[in-house]
């Protein structure tokens, strides 16, 4: 019989981006529904709140993908800085990178002869890419992707908002408040439950935990919008 080859599935290469996109969906989710409800409250017209809503869309998608483009950019600014770096000092000075990666190898629990021989072996085979992995900390999985990053977070906000707005659209307007606030809830308890599975998490916690910060959101901002409305 043939052997099956063993294979794991590991969930960690998939941080950068799920975190990128349930920032931005639960984001989209949460402001937009915020604002049209905060807004609603204050007995402002259909089209008023219509209006704000789809503003809120499209500013919170060019700010998410302005914001993670920087952040991510300067993460990656860094990165490089520390590769080049660390590529002059392996030009300079080999022998001391050597005993380094030896010296990593052995506090991780080889001992000294075997952790002398892959330290030899892999500055053979790669000596840049041994000490980004090993003394960095640094990854293909886990590099800084600014692009990437800034198209999945504003993908993944207008995703996230559109559904607030759908609602408004498609709900009778007498009860389009209770409507956007009931759903957006489902939307949100429905984010962080796939968001959890994707990672491996369990799945009540993650919807629960996303549905009471987004409930708590709409609260505080729909007071804000009586509040106003009732000083008008």
């Amino acid at each position: 019989m043939r052997r099956k080859r063993h294979r794991e599935g590991h969930r960690t290469a998939r941080v950068g981006w799920l975190r990128a996109a349930v920032l931005g969906a639960n984001d989209g989710i949460i402001s937009t529904a915020s604002l049209i409800l905060g807004v609603a409250s204050s007995h402002a017209g259909h089209g008023a709140v219509l209006a704000a809503g789809t503003a809120a869309l499209v500013a919170g998608a060019m700010s998410m993908a302005a914001g993670e483009y920087v952040s991510v950019h300067s993460q990656a600014d860094t990165e490089r800085a520390e590769l080049e770096r660390e590529r002059a000092e392996l030009a300079q000075h080999p022998v001391s990178e050597h005993k380094e990666l030896k010296q990593i190898y052995v506090e991780r629990g080889l001992d000294p002869a075997l952790a002398q021989q892959v330290a030899e072996q892999l500055m053979a085979h790669d000596a840049l890419g041994a000490h980004a992995r090993d003394e960095l900390g640094m990854s293909d999985d886990f590099s800084a992707k600014p692009v990437q990053a800034a198209l999945a977070s504003a993908a993944s906000f207008t995703s996230g908002a559109a559904l607030p707005l759908v609602v408004l659209l498609l709900a009778p307007q007498r009860v389009a408040v209770e409507a956007i606030g009931v759903c957006s809830l489902l939307f949100l308890a429905g984010l962080g439950a796939i968001a959890a599975r994707a990672g491996g998490a369990p799945m009540l916690a993650g919807a629960l935990r996303v549905g009471f910060w987004g409930m708590f959101a709409m609260a505080v901002t729909t007071s804000v919008g009586h509040l106003f409305g009732a000083a008008a």
